[in-house]
């Protein structure tokens, strides 16, 4: 197996959206048996794509002669905290190959978005959710140094809610 010495992590790019759709769909049916609507999906990552006030996705890949292969994803959105004034940055659909798994692909990533957020003056913490049985990456987050919150996640889930017939919201064109 490859070693990660030429692992590159960087900013996505628009031409890393045919891959990072895919990890995003296998992210979700892995961590909580979800099939996403695919053209949700793609719509909701060329947003933030277009609009970087909104996030931004951090990849992992892995030289491969000339050609390049992402190896893993991440994605950052933000939370603006009065009580700090500054932006709290969400670590979110967090997904690597599993061929790559247990090899620092996540750390490395982490590592990027931490040195980043820490220069960046407006940035006061970095979060992430986890499903609360996926003790897999529970394991993986403490070791790179996050720990659980004394916050619990509760929401209203519109777009699910939806789906299951739950709400009589129009849906949305």
């Amino acid at each position: 197996m490859p070693v990660l010495d030429q692992l590159n992590v960087r900013r996505a790019r628009p031409e890393d959206i045919t891959t990072i759709l895919s990890f995003s769909a296998a992210m979700a049916l892995e961590t909580e048996g979800r099939h996403l609507d695919l053209d949700r999906l793609h719509l909701g990552t060329i947003a933030l794509f277009e609009n970087p006030a909104r996030g931004f996705f951090i990849v992992a890949e892995q030289e491969e002669g000339e050609r390049r292969r992402l190896l893993g994803q991440l994605m950052v959105t933000y939370e603006w905290s009065d009580w700090r004034n500054g932006a709290f940055w969400w670590i979110q659909s967090v997904y690597v190959d599993p061929a790559w798994r247990r090899r620092s692909v996540f750390r490395r990533m982490h590592e990027r978005v931490m040195a980043i957020a820490k220069t960046s003056p407006n940035v006061c913490g970095v979060r992430l959710y986890v499903e609360e049985n996926n003790s897999v990456a529970q394991a993986v987050y403490r070791k790179v140094g996050l720990t659980p919150s004394s916050y619990a996640i509760f929401e209203t889930d519109f777009v699910l809610a939806r789906q299951k017939g739950l709400m009589d919201c129009p849906s949305e064109a």
